[in-house]
């Protein structure tokens, strides 16, 4: 209705003076070196090529060749210079901007405050200025000169921010890009003088480093969430996007209710997403002393945790499912955190069960039902991670086939993955120019395998690089080409460049897919580096379809991923990316309109770059676990964790829950089992095959997959929690059934079984999407 409501004549006139405002772009960065002035050089010489006046102003390149490059043909519009601790600082000269009056300004450094006497006091404030003439602003700052993030980066880090920006800066920014690059870059940089004089000499630390590109993903992240939340409710889209985490514990005002809650929280921060905690009260009874007291510390506690509570009145224990589903969705929750009920068979037969009746009502929302351990084990927070004694290990011998395994270590090539939310990001144009680097540095660089798709400044970057000439494959009376991975160990150079990743070869070649052949170079000493989008990481397959409705068919292990030295990732604005898509700079002029129209919705473009953003922060953080578990902003590993995945074969989602497992698994350094229960019917041939599929998706994702018999349907969730138990699993995931209520009636009902005999161990019940 809000749509067909008359403007008043102040709205009006706001969104006329908005036409007449100038744009802000801020190019965001971990650190000073990370690329920030390149890249806005770049985009204002490419704006300057689409006819757009540019100009320059306070902008340093600190005398780096490669961002000097940049300056090519942009006016300078003079700065205003002056001395501040023997440092040279310039300000923006207003006057002259003004009567200049460029479209567009490139400024570097937005946090900087001027000589005193100035018309403004910051720079922040000068490009306000600016824009109110109609002038738009493309500008750079760095992650930890923001109010908020500095004092974040000053505890985990030392480093001390001299300016710093409002916290809503970004907020006010119409565009927002991240320059992402790996802690190895960034170390090589400084190693070879690039970024000459430092000003915090601890940003020479690996851990420091990678904790500023973690705030970095992970701060625009969410604020390419906030606007993805508001682009589906222009929509009319309700419900969870699919693309984060958010929590929701049910907690009550018990000796307990805190457990529930810390339980929550470890678990929206393992898997980066927000805390909500909601509690129940009846109307008609008035809280007793004690529960007045379990209150005020759950309230406490989710204050201390950076959640949000909310308490909700209920006239009947029968509403609660009803409202606990009607706030999820309205919160867009992804998963409710809940206590096992304690119910009896009996009991839950007259008074009915409530998982089972919000497991009825529910869909796109998950159930997590926490065992109660306390009694036994103590309070238990989080999963482990054994370590072995350090300096046991710094005198012991090595075995001989840890000898070889380490000398393999050694011998093989460096893997460097550059990945993107989407084509047409620039991963290959990236990927060419520092090939071109490197071959300028003494390196022999060549490239393996290139696909330009026809986009002129793409093929402009092979520049000097040798192109190693493809492998022609005879395929049923096709002549088809692939990349010759032989002639590529043969030729032997330090670095060979690939294209695409998850590539599929042709039917016939010596290995099925593109990365099978990439490990083999890797292992024969030759280093490589190689592009692969988002949605095609195999873990992530069914998020990215039920974000964009695009089922991937290629995919590629996440341990792919893992297995690389160096990941960095090509962030690029949804709007550039359709501007470029326009431009015809992705794909020919003919198939522009069916692709914006298609995969290069706004949408899906916002979806999959907050979807690249939170996995490469992901992997940043299990790179800082693994170089200190102290460096985590995930928190710690206490105690070990093991994933049991219970599935039938003739369930569509079977596939589903064995990505979900292993993504859990990962994040919680956990053994993960796949667990099948042949209730002794006869498969046919297709079933037989459909179990080899997911034998294989379970094995080449790092999982154990177990297969078990029994004599009938009603003995599987007997069966499922046998072996769960044996494997000492911590989390039993399952999904929901599709049956009808008199089928339960005549079979019995598998989940509810397990809930009832699993009592002792936290349960996932993935629902319906």
């Amino acid at each position: 209705m809000v749509h067909f409501k008359r403007k008043t004549p102040e709205e009006i006139l706001d969104s006329i003076s908005k036409l007449h405002r100038g744009k802000l772009k801020i190019i965001i960065g971990a650190v000073s070196g990370s690329g920030k002035t390149y890249h806005m050089l770049q985009e204002g010489s490419q704006l300057k090529d689409q006819g757009i006046d540019v100009v320059i102003c306070a902008v340093s390149t600190m005398q780096r060749p490669e961002t000097q490059k940049q300056l090519g043909q942009l006016e300078r519009v003079p700065s205003i210079h002056w001395w501040k601790d023997g440092v040279e600082q310039k300000d923006l000269n207003l006057d002259t901007l003004l009567q200049r009056n460029p479209e567009v300004v490139l400024v570097d450094g937005l946090a900087h405050s001027n000589q005193l006497g100035s018309r403004h006091r910051t720079r922040l404030e000068d490009i306000i200025y600016l824009m109110d003439h109609g002038i738009s602003v493309i500008t750079t700052i760095n992650v930890y000169e923001l109010e908020g993030v500095d004092d974040i980066v000053m505890r985990l880090t030392g480093i001390q921010a001299e300016e710093t920006v409002p916290s809503n800066t970004l907020a006010i920014a119409h565009e927002v890009r991240l320059i992402d690059v790996s802690t190895e870059t960034m170390l090589n940089r400084i190693e070879e003088g690039e970024l000459g004089e430092l000003q915090h000499q601890a940003v020479c630390e690996r851990s420091n480093l990678g904790i500023l590109r973690e705030l970095s993903l992970r701060l625009v992240a969410e604020g390419v969430n906030e606007s993805l939340e508001k682009h589906r409710e222009e929509l009319g889209l309700v419900g969870a996007s699919g693309a984060t985490e958010r929590i929701l514990v049910s907690a009550q005002y018990h000796w307990n209710g805190s457990l529930y809650v810390r339980r929550g929280q470890q678990v929206a921060k393992r898997l980066n997403g927000d805390l909500v905690v909601l509690a129940f009260v009846n109307v008609k009874k008035q809280l007793t002393k004690d529960q007045l007291t379990f209150k005020r510390s759950i309230i406490q506690l989710v204050e201390k945790v950076e959640g949000r509570f909310h308490e909700f009145p209920l006239a009947h224990r029968r509403e609660l499912p009803a409202n606990l589903i009607k706030y999820a969705s309205e919160q867009n929750v992804t998963r409710i955190v809940m206590g096992h009920s304690k119910q009896s068979r009996w009991q839950q037969f007259w008074q009915g069960s409530l998982a089972d009746n919000i497991l009825s009502k529910m869909r796109g929302i998950d159930l997590f039902l926490m065992a109660d351990r306390a009694e036994h084990d103590g309070q238990r927070i989080l999963p482990f991670k054994q370590r072995h004694n350090e300096e046991q290990e710094l005198f012991r011998r090595l075995s001989s086939e840890e000898m070889e395994c380490k000398i393999k270590t050694i011998k093989r090539g460096t893997f460097k993955v550059y990945i993107g939310a989407s084509p047409g990001v620039g991963k290959t144009f990236t990927m060419l120019r520092e090939g071109n680097v490197l071959l300028r540095k003494g390196i022999d660089v060549v490239v393996g395998l290139l696909e330009t798709h026809g986009r002129k400044e793409t093929a402009e970057q092979i520049g000097e690089l040798q192109l190693i000439p493809r492998l022609i494959i005879n395929y049923e009376g096709k002549l088809l080409e692939e990349m010759d991975t032989e002639a590529i160990i043969r030729r032997n150079p330090d670095v060979v460049l690939v294209d695409e990743l998850a590539h599929s070869n042709v039917p016939g070649s010596v290995r099925k897919k593109r990365y099978e052949d990439i490990v083999r170079i890797v292992e024969h000493g030759i280093s490589v580096i190689t592009t692969v989008n988002v949605q095609h990481l195999e873990s992530l397959n069914d998020a990215v379809e039920a974000l964009t409705g695009v089922r991937v068919r290629e995919t590629v292990p996440d341990v792919m991923l893992r297995l690389a030295d160096e990941v960095e990732l090509i962030d690029v604005t949804p709007q550039m990316l359709q501007k470029r898509m326009l431009d015809g700079k992705i794909y020919a002029m003919d198939k522009v309109q069916q692709a914006l129209s298609a995969f290069f919705t706004m949408g899906n473009l916002i979806s999959l770059r907050e979807l690249a953003l939170r996995e490469i922060a992901d992997d940043v953080d299990e790179r800082l676990e693994a170089l200190d578990r102290s460096h985590s902003l995930r928190g710690e590993l206490r105690i070990r964790e093991v994933i049991f995945v219970a599935i039938t074969i003739h369930s569509s989602s079977a596939e589903r829950l064995i990505r979900r497992g292993f993504r859990i698994a990962y994040r919680l350094k956990a053994n993960w089992y796949v667990h099948y229960v042949d209730d002794s019917i006869q498969l046919s041939n297709d079933m037989l095959k459909r179990r080899q599929a997911l034998i294989e998706l379970t094995h080449r994702m790092g999982g154990l997959f177990q297969s078990t018999k029994c004599n009938g349907r009603k003995e599987i969730a007997d069966m499922l929690i046998i072996e769960a138990d044996k494997v000492k699993a911590t989390q039993l995931i399952m999904g929901q059934s599709k049956r009808s209520k008199w089928y339960f009636l005549w079979q019995g009902n598998i989940v509810r079984r397990i809930l009832r005999l699993g009592r002792h161990m936290d349960v996932l019940v993935e629902t319906d999407r």
